[in-house]
Formats: C-alpha cells, sequence, structure tokens
C-alpha cells in the first residue's frame, strides 16, 4: 500500500477526526449515541454514504466542474449527490429494516445535511487528492465517524448506570465525555507523519 494512503487513512479516521477534531457532524454525534443500536446503524449508513458521495464527487469535480471552470458549483453538486445517495440508504433501510430505520429517527435524513459528509467532499476537492485518494479519504473519515460515535454510545450506556449529581446529568456529562474523547484523539496527531 502507498505511504500516502496510510497516511490519509489514520490522519482521516484518527488524527483528523470528522467529530472528535473537525467538530463537523455533531448534532448526530450528540443526537443517535443514546443507543448503540442506532448508533451502529447511522455509522454503517455514513461509511456508506460518505465512501460512494467522496467516490462521486470527485469524478464529478475532475471531469466536470474544474475542466469547464464552474467550481463555484461545488457545493450545490456535492449536497445533490448526497442527497441523492441518503435517498437509497433511507429507501433500502425502510424495506430491510425498519425498526433501524425508526429508530434513527430524524437523524437518517439529516445525513443529507450533514457537515460532515458534505465537508470530506469539499475538502477532497480542495486538497488535490486523485479518485483513489478521495475514496480512501471519504471511507477512512466514515470509519472514523463510526468509531467516535459507538465509543460515545458505550460511555453513555455506562453513564446511565451511575448516580452523577443532579447538575451533571443529561446533556453536561455527554458534553464533557465528548470533550475527553477529543482531547483522547487529539494524542493521535503523534501518528501524523
Amino acid at each position: 500500500m502507498n505511504t500516502s494512503l496510510i497516511l490519509i487513512i489514520v490522519s482521516s479516521a484518527l488524527v483528523h477526526n470528522v467529530l472528535l477534531n473537525r467538530f463537523w457532524g455533531v448534532c448526530s454525534f450528540l443526537g443517535v449515541s443514546k443507543q448503540m443500536k442506532a448508533s451502529a446503524s447511522l455509522g454503517v449508513a455514513v461509511i456508506f454514504v460518505m465512501t460512494i458521495a467522496s467516490a462521486v464527487a470527485s469524478l464529478l469535480n475532475d471531469y466536470i466542474l474544474v475542466p469547464f471552470h464552474l467550481e463555484f458549483m461545488q457545493t450545490i453538486v456535492f449536497i445533490l449527490v448526497i442527497a441523492a445517495l441518503v435517498q437509497i440508504v433511507e429507501m433500502f433501510l425502510k424495506k430491510s429494516s425498519p425498526a433501524i430505520y425508526k429508530a434513527l429517527g430524524i437523524y437518517l435524513p439529516l445525513i443529507t445535511t450533514n457537515c460532515a459528509v458534505l465537508g470530506i467532499a469539499q475538502l477532497n476537492a480542495s486538497s488535490g487528492y486523485t479518485f483513489i485518494e478521495s475514496v480512501v479519504a471519504g471511507f477512512s473519515s466514515a470509519v472514523g465517524y463510526t468509531l467516535a460515535i459507538v465509543l460515545l454510545a458505550g460511555i453513555r450506556s455506562r453513564i446511565r448506570e451511575e448516580d452523577l449529581p443532579a447538575p451533571l446529568r443529561g446533556a453536561p456529562i455527554v458534553l464533557i465525555s465528548a470533550a475527553l474523547m477529543s482531547i483522547a484523539f487529539m494524542g493521535f496527531s503523534a501518528l501524523s507523519f
């Protein structure tokens, strides 16, 4: 495997984690992480959408937007690509797993406007990544997203079992936990070469 691809994988998933370092997509991070199953399901959906969106956005950017000097249309084009992919995921989950579809609730359609998915597509384009690098960066970022949301869901399940002081219950302890996770992920910055 190419050294630059390994660097992209480590950087995207751990060092520059979309949730814990870039703080993109925090609404779904805090909203869905109440349940482990919903968190894992959303993570899988984000992996699919972000990977495919990165691939399609890279192709559209490299072969249509840049050659025709339409870079100013990136945001609109990328949002349309992401919206179409989310619709596919939504239809699939509604038919194949109604329980997961119901558990994700509003957060599944919100992937369309999830700034993590759009941010990675635009970051790939602005970084000048090749098609393969864009796909790897999209997939790795989505895996980092999934790792973070599943870890927070695990932490929240343990927190529910604890007897906390009243001022810390609910959102305060969740935000403190997310902040501590963010600090812990900063330790991965030593892995960037």
